[in-house]
């Protein structure tokens, strides 16, 4: 009997985390999104992490440390036009338990005129995270 090759439906977040900070970033998104870490690859040097993978909100992310030698040993690049998004049933819970592990508003959390509550975060690896969740009354 084989085994069925695992896969994972739609589009997947793969993160490159600068500074050798995946580790940080990891317990980072447990604290303030929920993660739950499914696997962790340490590389050959026994530090970096090759490459992880996280459950949040009941969908998948994975990251990993930047490697310079894979890169032509160019540095990180900052993360930019992309954004994250959580849909949550209580978008101010998610949002203040974010800002206490750390993140930063970058777009304040309101009922939005779409008929949702909703705001961004930067989380402290430069990455955005947006918010959504039903209207407050």
């Amino acid at each position: 009997m084989s085994e069925i090759p695992f896969t994972m439906p739609g589009v997947t977040a793969h993160l490159t985390i600068g500074d050798g900070r995946a580790a940080e970033a990891i317990d980072f998104y447990r604290t303030a999104f929920g993660a739950i870490e499914q696997t962790r690859h340490i590389a050959d040097d026994g530090e970096r992490i090759m490459h992880a993978h996280l459950v949040i909100n009941d969908g998948p992310l994975m990251l990993n440390d930047h490697f310079h030698e894979m890169a032509g040993e160019a540095p990180v690049s900052p993360p930019a036009c992309v954004t994250l998004h959580l849909e949550v049933d209580d978008a101010d819970t998610w949002w203040n338990r974010a800002l206490s592990a750390g993140a930063s508003i970058r777009f304040p959390i309101d009922n939005q005129f779409w008929g949702a509550r909703y705001g961004q975060l930067i989380d402290p690896f430069g990455h955005v995270w947006s918010i959504g969740g039903p209207l407050k009354g």
